[in-house]
C-alpha cells in the first residue's frame, strides 16, 4: 500500500547518528520487501532486534490435506469451527495451495503470553464477529466487526479482544497483498473511480516502545514450521519508524460498491489483489436499474480459478439455504451460478443487503482435513431442479 506514514522519533536524514538521551546509539533496521525493490519501512529499535538467545522448540503446522485434486463444489459450515484459547491453536486451515492458505478462526483469548510472526506470507485477517486491537512492533490498529487487517510478513505482533466470542476469516499469502492496480495511478494514489480511498483505512497508531530486557518469546512461522525463537530483548523497543511497509486496516462497510444499467461483474468488488488470487467485497447496494435487467448472476464458467465465497451477514440473493459463516468452493473447470429459482425472483428486486467476502485463486484449491469435517457433502448437487 505505497501510503508514506510515519510515527514516533526519527532522524532527520536516513542511515545516520540518531542517539538516545543517554548518549548511547539507536539501532536501525530496513523492514523490506522483494530484497530492495519492493515497499519497506526504517525502524529504530532501543535494542539490538538481533539478539537471539535461543529456539526451544519447533512445531510442523502443516495443513493435513484430505484431498489434492478436487472437483466438487463445496459448503463448509465455518461456525461449527471450535473455539479454543490460543490465537494460533484456534486457525484452522480449510482450503490451501502454493500461494495461499485460507483459514477459519475462533480465538477465545488475546495473545499475550508470546509474540508471533509470520516470516512466509503475508494475513489478512477479516474480523466476522468481535473488536479489539491489534498491537504491532510498527502501532497499534483498533478493530471491529466487518474490519480487514492487512499484516506484511515479517511484522511481530500481538492481539487483544475485547470478549470471548470472536470469529475470524483468514488467509496467508506467499505473494504481497496490494490495493487493485486498476484503482491506482503511477504513482501509486488510489484514483476517483475507485470504490474506497485513502481515507477509509486504519493506519497503525499509538506506538508502544518497551525498554526491556530479559526473554521473549516470538513464534515465527516459516515454510510450514511454527519456531518458538527467545530474544533478549521486548520486541516492541521500536522508538519510531518512517517508510511505505506496515499493518493497516480497512472496513468492508466502507467499500463503496460500483453499480450500473445491467449486472456488474465480480472484478467491480475488488478490494485487493496479488499476483495469484484477488479478494473480492460483496456489500449493500442498490441492483441494476435497466428496466429489463436480471439482478442475480448470470451462469459462468471457473476455467481459470476456483472461487471461495465467505458469507458474512444478510441474504445472499444467488443462493439458496446460506447462512452466516458458511464458505463455498467452486472449483475450475466447472460453470456455476444462481440456485434454482434464485434468477427468476431477483427480477424487479431493487437492493441487496448481503455482505460476503470472495477470494479468486488463479491455481486449484486443495481440501484439508479440517475443511471435510464443516462439509455437508450434498451441496453440489444443490442446482438440481426438483
Amino acid at each position: 500500500m505505497p501510503i508514506y506514514h510515519t510515527l514516533g522519533k526519527i532522524p532527520p536524514k536516513r542511515h545516520t547518528i540518531f542517539k538516545k538521551p543517554n548518549g548511547n546509539l539507536y539501532y536501525e533496521q530496513l523492514f523490506g520487501t522483494i530484497g530492495f525493490d519492493g515497499m519497506s519501512s526504517l525502524m529504530y529499535h532501543t535494542h539490538r532486534p538481533t539478539m537471539v538467545k535461543g529456539v526451544i522448540n519447533t512445531v510442523d503446522v502443516n495443513p493435513k490435506i484430505a484431498v489434492q485434486k478436487n472437483m466438487s463444489a463445496r459448503l463448509l459450515k465455518g461456525m461449527e469451527v471450535k473455539p479454543k484459547d490460543d490465537f494460533l491453536e484456534s486457525r484452522e486451515l480449510v482450503l490451501v495451495n502454493n500461494d495461499v492458505l485460507i483459514g477459519l478462526a475462533a480465538p477465545r483469548k488475546s495473545l499475550k503470553s508470546y509474540f508471533y510472526k509470520n516470516a512466509d506470507a503475508d494475513e489478512l485477517l477479516f474480523i466476522h464477529q468481535g473488536s479489539g486491537k491489534l498491537r504491532t512492533l510498527l502501532g497499534n490498529i483498533s478493530f471491529e466487526y466487518g474490519d480487514y487487517l492487512v499484516i506484511p510478513r515479517g511484522t511481530i505482533y500481538q492481539i487483544d479482544f475485547d470478549t470471548e466470542d470472536n470469529r475470524l476469516l483468514y488467509a496467508e499469502s506467499h505473494h504481497p497483498i496490494y490495493t487493485p492496480k486498476k484503482y491506482r495511478n503511477w504513482f501509486g494514489q488510489l484514483l476517483e473511480h475507485a470504490p474506497f480511498c485513502e481515507r477509509d483505512y486504519k493506519l497503525p497508531e499509538e506506538l508502544e516502545t518497551y525498554d526491556e530486557t530479559g526473554e521473549f518469546i516470538i513464534k515465527v512461522k516459516k515454510e510450514g514450521m511454527l519456531h518458538e525463537i527467545v530474544y533478549a530483548s521486548h520486541p516492541f523497543d521500536v522508538v519510531g519508524w518512517d517508510g511505505y511497509n506496515y499493518p493497516y486496516g480497512f472496513s468492508i462497510h466502507n467499500f463503496e460498491p460500483i453499480t450500473g444499467r445491467i449486472h456488474q461483474p465480480p472484478p467491480v468488488h475488488q478490494t485487493f489483489e496479488t499476483s495469484t488470487f484477488v479478494v473480492c467485497s460483496f456489500c449493500p447496494r442498490l441492483y441494476d436499474y435497466h428496466p429489463q435487467s436480471i439482478p442475480a448472476p448470470y451462469n459462468h464458467s471457473n476455467i481459470d480459478s476456483d472461487e471461495v465465497l465467505y458469507y458474512v451477514d444478510g441474504d445472499f440473493m444467488s443462493r439458496n439455504n446460506i447462512e452466516k459463516g458458511h464458505i463455498t468452493l467452486h472449483p475450475g473447470g466447472i460453470p456455476h451460478g444462481p440456485h434454482p429459482g434464485a434468477y427468476e425472483r431477483s427480477i424487479g428486486q431493487k437492493e441487496t443487503q448481503e455482505l460476503a467476502v470472495m477470494i479468486d485463486t488463479f491455481k486449484p484449491l486443495k481440501i484439508t482435513e479440517n475443511a471435510l469435517k464443516l462439509d455437508d457433502g450434498k451441496y453440489f448437487q444443490s442446482w438440481l431442479e426438483n
